[in-house]
């Protein structure tokens, strides 16, 4: 099965939406299941996860919504308050919802020390009893926070987004890599091939830019503990779809066709539990 493990729907609201800046032109509209699909389907995809985009209950009961509504979006990775004191009674109003696989929270938006909370963390080993995983979403700099918060979750399935933001645009490759082989050594973290052209200049990337950072990914998480996301319809901000799809597929050309399968699939039906 060939799944997108990493994309997003929303109705845009400029008012909640101000994170999509007036550069982000290509972005600032609804982006909708009928608008993915064919994009999926002219891919050879079978399914996506569909990725919360707004920290708020009601991200997560709309993408549930539109799950049960389109067979093709196989899991959800929605929000919910990890330092609520009602998180375990929050929970079990999803306890039927089985498409929804696990929970995200922004954390590239929050200071430094917040994922190191002992009552972050606390809810996070929460979401572990109930079986569901959780997307460590960071920027370079928050890696070795990472570490800590990763540390304190040994059981925990985790995966982490978009290669933890490196500096592509910059070329900055070193230390970000020296992180990648700490963060490669907990064999209970994943790591998804995502949000990478986002990452490098909008408007004049090309293959070979990013090409330094997968084979890093491949290198220390090697082909069982990667996953491929489109980060769809972000990636419009400096490329089409079939553009990412593309660019993933060329890098891994030379793995064997069961690797293949992996990264393009297999892993994020084994992470999510899609079945």
């Amino acid at each position: 099965m060939r799944i997108d493990a990493h994309q997003h729907f929303w109705v845009f609201n400029e008012a909640r939406d101000t994170w999509i800046t007036e550069e982000m032109h290509a972005i600032r509209r609804d982006f909708l299941p009928h608008d993915l699909k064919p994009l999926l389907e002219a891919n050879g995809m079978d399914g996506c996860i569909a990725v919360q985009a707004d920290p708020s209950d009601h991200e997560t009961s709309f993408l549930i919504e539109l799950a049960h509504k389109h067979r093709f979006i196989k899991g959800v990775v929605g929000w919910i308050d990890l330092k609520a004191g009602s998180l375990e009674a929050q929970l079990e109003k999803y306890a039927d919802q089985k498409v929804l696989k696990g929970f995200r929270h922004i954390l590239q938006a929050e200071p430094d020390g917040f994922m190191s909370d002992p009552k972050f963390i606390k809810g996070v080993s929460t979401l572990a009893r109930h079986r569901y995983t959780y997307d460590i979403l960071i920027y370079e700099r928050q890696m070795a926070e990472a570490i800590t918060f990763i540390n304190s979750l040994p059981e925990m399935p985790l995966v982490i987004d978009h290669l933890a933001k490196p500096g592509i645009k910059e070329g900055a490759l070193q230390e970000w890599g020296q992180m990648m082989k700490r963060l490669a050594s907990y064999p209970h973290v994943y790591m998804k091939l995502s949000g990478m052209i986002t990452e490098a200049d909008w408007s004049d990337w090309k293959n070979e830019d990013l090409y330094p950072y997968m084979e890093v990914a491949l290198e220390t998480f090697g082909p069982e503990r990667l996953m491929f996301g489109s980060d769809w319809p972000v990636c419009r901000l400096a490329g089409s779809y079939q553009e990412v799809v593309q660019t993933s597929e060329s890098f891994i050309s030379s793995l064997s066709p069961s690797e293949k399968q992996k990264i393009m699939g297999e892993n994020a039906v084994k992470f999510y539990g899609l079945g």
